[in-house]
């Protein structure tokens, strides 16, 4: 198939890369935008695209996935290829093998690329999926999808489903229930002193980058991946039992419980560099870095490496097909866990220091208030809160978007 015709089903912003469609209402608009490249032809439904078409990706979001694959599956070209590129491939695996769906002829190669639509896909990690398929078939797709300078990773469906909640489930929890703390107390974080530089940065930055996002994106890779469920409900207890021991004051049990996790996740007399370093962490701030800094019991760090502990997540296992966010992430709980005389301060912040408590408060109830909506598996509840959060942040989104880019792009020279 030298002359492979590609079909791309929904055209968000992942899938405009070609025979291809979307919603009825959006066919004028896409035949508009991309009249003048002439090998792109947008057709005005799925069945057209399935029938003509040797590869067909179904770019739509992993909660309708099934009902759309039922609206179009019948129609695909024998011996074609289908795959999908949602984040959750459990549902999506359960479409495509469904045989009132989709003959038993149609191949399966499914992709997922491990980044944004914002971000330059070259050298970001693109996992691909050999469901069932042919060598051969398997060599052409990627062969096709070559073409984004994507480093490939090789897994199974389920592999990729528990890697993408070890990887990002808790950390996309962790920055939407910081959104939610300083939106419940009506803060402007970059706008607060206690907010300014260091890691301070990297959580103004990646929440703003996560909220300026698709609701859905977050919200069907928490809600349909069972792995992620159990993980966003275990940091929702490392967050809320560790407020508990700062707010008793039980210094002991805190300090032991924290360097234990520490030492768990990272281990003792660790020589690799760090990810991040304070010339960095300083560079990219949305506000004006204060002279001095306020010192902080960082409780959404604890909770990370406690949870990641407990769960016994060694997060460096999955650094190839890890998500930039994820990299930063991992990049400042490490900047905090290896720096004794910081991770020290941070203790003793927790338990003297009341500068953070009711923000900290807010936090706790916001990341039980993000699990409860997981478990419950509510996509209005999450779409809701999600929506009203990011209209609040949303002025910032641009400048937080380009100084995102910039800082991704320095921890990505370091992984």
């Amino acid at each position: 198939m030298e002359n492979a015709t590609i079909g791309i089903i929904g055209m968000g912003d992942m899938g405009k890369i070609v025979h291809a469609c979307d919603q009825a209402e959006k066919f004028h608009a896409l035949e508009i935008e991309f009249a003048d490249i002439s090998n792109v032809h947008i057709f005005a439904d799925g069945k057209l695209v399935s029938r003509s078409s040797d590869y067909i990706i179904y770019s739509v979001e992993a909660a309708v996935i099934e009902s759309v694959v039922a609206l179009y599956g019948r129609s695909t070209k024998e011996g074609a290829i289908v795959g999908g590129q949602t984040s959750c491939k459990e549902p999506e695996m359960a479409a495509f093998r469904n045989t009132k769906y989709l003959p038993e002829d149609v191949q399966i190669v499914s992709c997922h690329s491990l980044h944004g639509p914002k971000i330059d896909p070259k050298g970001q990690p693109l996992v691909l999926i050999k469901e069932r398929a042919t060598q051969q078939s398997f060599d052409l797709v990627e062969k096709i999808l070559s073409c984004l300078g994507s480093q490939h990773v090789y897994l199974t469906a389920q592999e990729h489903d528990r890697i993408t909640a070890d990887t990002q489930a808790v950390t996309h929890a962790a920055f939407l229930s910081m959104g939610t703390a300083w939106h419940a107390n009506k803060q402007f974080p970059w706008e607060i002193n206690r907010y300014v530089g260091g890691i301070e940065n990297v959580k103004c930055n990646i929440m703003l980058r996560i909220y300026a996002s698709k609701w859905h994106v977050y919200a069907g890779l928490a809600i349909l991946n069972s792995w992620a469920k159990r993980q966003i409900r275990q940091y929702a207890e490392s967050v809320t039992e560790l407020f508990k021991l700062m707010l008793g004051g039980h210094r002991k049990e805190l300090e032991k419980r924290i360097k234990t996790a520490g030492e768990t996740v990272f281990g003792t007399g660790n020589k690799r560099d760090l990810l991040l370093r304070d010339d960095v962490l300083d560079r990219f701030s949305l506000g004006k870095v204060p002279k001095e800094r306020t010192p902080n019991n960082h409780l959404s760090l604890l909770a990370m490496v406690d949870c990641w502990w407990k769960l016994g997540i060694v997060p460096y296992d999955h650094i190839i097909c890890s998500t930039p966010p994820f990299r930063l992430w991992l990049g400042v709980t490490e900047y905090l866990f290896r720096k004794p005389q910081l991770l020290d301060e941070v203790i003793n912040t927790a338990i003297e220091d009341n500068t953070f408590r009711s923000d900290d408060l807010e936090f706790t109830f916001a990341a039980r208030g993000w699990s409860d909506c997981v478990s419950f598996g509510d996509f209005a509840s999450y779409e809701d809160r999600f929506k009203r959060i990011a209209d609040y942040f949303a002025p910032r989104f641009p400048e937080a978007t380009r100084i995102g880019n910039e800082m991704i792009s320095v921890i990505l020279e370091k992984t």
